[in-house]
C-alpha cells in the first residue's frame, strides 16, 4: 500500500472504531483493572491512545493519564466522550515518545506496538521508553501470537460480521519472512458504497520483544496469556508482557573484600 501513512488506519476507522465487533468484544474492564494494579504513583502514558477506550476509565480511577497518537480523528472521538477532554495528548509517531517527564507506567494495547513499520523503529521505541520510565516503572505490551495456520499461501479472506444489512470482512496478505501483515477490512452496507479500512503491521515474536528490551536496558518482569493473568503457554493467542529497567550498579568501584592475614610461623631450629 504505497499510499499508507501512519495515521491512515485511525483516520479511516475513527467514526466506527468503538462499534467494531472485535473492539467491542475486547476485555476492557479487565485491561483497566490490570493496568491500575501496576500503575504506581506517577503519571501514566498510553502509546496509541486512540478513542480512549482504556485511557478514560483508567483516568476515572484517579490516575493522571497522558497519551500519544498520530490520528487527530481518533483523538477527537475520545475528546467527545465524558472525561476525554481532560486527557493530555501529544500528536506524532509514538515510536519517538516525544513527551516530557517520567512515568511509572507506559503501556500499549491491542497490537498497536506493531504499527511501527520497521524493527529499527520498534527498537528505538524501547530505547526512548526506557528513558521515560521511573526507576520502578513498568512498560506493558499487549500483542498477538502469530498463527500461521490462518493463512493459505500467505493470504486470508475471512468474515468478521455478517447480517442482512451489513457485511464486514477482511482481505489479508502475510509475508512470513518479513513478519509483515497487510490487511484491508471491507464494509458493505445495503444501499451504500463500500468502505475500506486498511492496516499494516510489522509483528514481533515475544522473544524478539525481550531482546529489544535487553538492548534498551530493560528486562522481562512477567508475561501472561491475557489481562486476567492467565498463564502464558503454547495455546496462548496473545500475550501481556511487562518490562522493567535493569537496576543500575552502585556508583564507584565495588568494595574490596577484607583479607585475613595469618601470623607467620617461624621454624625452630
Amino acid at each position: 500500500m504505497a499510499d499508507y501513512e501512519p495515521s491512515t488506519y485511525g483516520d479511516k476507522v475513527a467514526d466506527i472504531y468503538d462499534a467494531l465487533p472485535y473492539v467491542a468484544a475486547r476485555p476492557t474492564e479487565a485491561t483497566v483493572e490490570f493496568l491500575a494494579s501496576i500503575a504506581g504513583k506517577r503519571r501514566v502514558l498510553e502509546l496509541g491512545i486512540g478513542t480512549g477506550r482504556i485511557a478514560i476509565p483508567l483516568a476515572a480511577k484517579g490516575f493522571k493519564v497522558c497519551g500519544l497518537d498520530v490520528s487527530e480523528k481518533m483523538v477527537a472521538r475520545m475528546r467527545a466522550k465524558p472525561g476525554g477532554d481532560a486527557i493530555l495528548v501529544e500528536f506524532g509517531n509514538f515510536g519517538d515518545v516525544k513527551i516530557g517527564g517520567k512515568f511509572s507506567l507506559i503501556y500499549v494495547v491491542f497490537n498497536t506496538f506493531f504499527s511501527l513499520p520497521t524493527q529499527d523503529e520498534q527498537v528505538r521505541c524501547f530505547e526512548r521508553i526506557a528513558k521515560h520510565l521511573t526507576d520502578d516503572g513498568v512498560f506493558a505490551i499487549e500483542g498477538f501470537v502469530p498463527d500461521l495456520g490462518r493463512y493459505d499461501r500467505g493470504q486470508r479472506v475471512g468474515a468478521i460480521n455478517v447480517s442482512a444489512e451489513r457485511v464486514l470482512f477482511e482481505v489479508t496478505q502475510h509475508d512470513v519472512s518479513a513478519q509483515y501483515i497487510r490487511s484491508v477490512q471491507v464494509e458493505i452496507r445495503d444501499g451504500e458504497a463500500a468502505r475500506l479500512y486498511p492496516v499494516q503491521l510489522k509483528y514481533a515474536l515475544p522473544a524478539e520483544l525481550d531482546l529489544m528490551a535487553r538492548l534498551s536496558g530493560m528486562r522481562l518482569r512477567a508475561r501472561y496469556g491475557g489481562w486476567n493473568r492467565e498463564p502464558f503457554n503454547l495455546a496462548s493467542q496473545l500475550h501481556v508482557s511487562l518490562y522493567e529497567l535493569v537496576p543500575k550498579p552502585p556508583n564507584g568501584p565495588p568494595p574490596k573484600k577484607p583479607t585475613s592475614k595469618r601470623p607467620s610461623r617461624r621454624r625452630r631450629s
